[in-house]
């Protein structure tokens, strides 16, 4: 039988579209999910399927149908996995660069939800199929921690601490150019790229709102070690974000962090980048603190993982580099 919930329409929340509704009652929806569960009469209001445009009034009674899991198709694969913590709720991990966190277009296995199925026993099905117990996600490039849910009340109480700003998420990067503020804020609209459907891109007219806090941690000749903490959680937003700033993330193909961004340097600088660059084969993003209240007991949890070998190798160079220059 199907899961029902019901939620009254509180004031703020009159006059809004159903799909945008439907994701900030029912936390642990995605928008895209919230329009296909509409689409599909899984949403009524007033007892009446309507359409994910339907505006939607003061009191009105929204139900959400959660049909039941279909089975997964997904294979479980013994791949080892860094576990940091786990209990009977949730698994937190540090994932290895390279590792895609799900299956999608083109990869079916050897993904982060693989090794998951490999390693326990069940999983949160509010992800759905491909996705199952997945929360957020880190891009293939970046390394880092991340937490999956293995069960729906995990799920959908971490949803909610991500998507109020509760949970806290920091990475490290290695940037382009040398920030001259200690820290800032970056506040601009993220949408899919116009004109490259695989990339993201400031969006002011069509974007979701997006925000990230910085500090600056150590600056080189040609570059600086950031720390970045996210306010909200678009695709690709520390990478997108810093590339708006004119300092994309040091090694990031797609936004500008190799060829394009050793063009811009002098000759000696130029020659020097070059090598560096062969230290990092992905962009030099690692997602290094995690911290939220345990979704069912309430403890506070924090988690700690420092950068692999890769970007502590880029490091150690960029440092030896500004000693000699010195």
């Amino acid at each position: 039988m199907p899961d029902i919930q019901r939620k009254t329409v509180p004031p703020e929340e009159a006059g809004k579209r159903l799909d945008a509704a439907v994701v900030v009652l029912f936390p642990g929806l995605t928008r895209s999910q919230a329009q296909r569960l509409i689409r599909e009469g899984l949403v009524t209001v007033a007892g009446r399927a309507v359409k994910s445009s339907h505006r939607l009034r003061e009191g009105d009674e929204i139900a959400l149908s959660r049909p039941e899991p279909a089975p997964s198709a997904l294979k479980p694969e013994n791949i080892p996995l860094d576990v940091l913590y786990e209990d009977e709720h949730l698994i937190v991990v540090n994932k290895p660069a390279g590792m895609v966190v799900h299956p999608g277009a083109g990869v079916k296995a050897g993904t982060l939800v693989n090794a998951l199925l490999g390693h326990c026993a069940d999983l949160s099905g509010i992800g759905g199929v491909l996705r199952p117990g997945i929360v957020h996600r880190l891009d293939k490039g970046t390394s880092g921690l991340i937490v999956a849910a293995k069960t729906d009340e995990a799920h959908l109480g971490l949803a909610r601490q991500i998507a109020s700003r509760e949970a806290v998420r920091k990475y490290v990067a290695v940037v382009w150019g040398v920030l001259r503020d200690d820290r800032g804020r970056i506040e601009a609209p993220i949408g899919r790229s116009v004109h490259h459907r695989k990339k993201m891109a400031v969006d002011s007219r069509r974007g979701r709102r997006a925000a990230t806090r910085f500090e600056v941690l150590e600056r080189f000749q040609f570059a600086t070690l950031v720390s970045a903490t996210l306010e909200t959680g678009r695709t690709h937003q520390v990478r997108v974000h810093f590339s708006h700033l004119g300092h994309p993330v040091f090694g990031d193909p797609q936004y500008g962090g190799r060829t394009k961004a050793i063009s811009r340097l002098g000759g000696s600088e130029r020659k020097a980048a070059s090598e560096l660059l062969h230290l990092v084969e992905r962009p030099a993003l690692h997602a290094t603190e995690l911290s939220f209240a345990h979704p069912v007991t309430g403890a506070g949890l924090s988690f700690k993982a420092e950068p692999p070998s890769d970007i502590m190798n880029l490091l150690d160079a960029l440092r030896k580099g500004d000693r000699f220059r010195e």
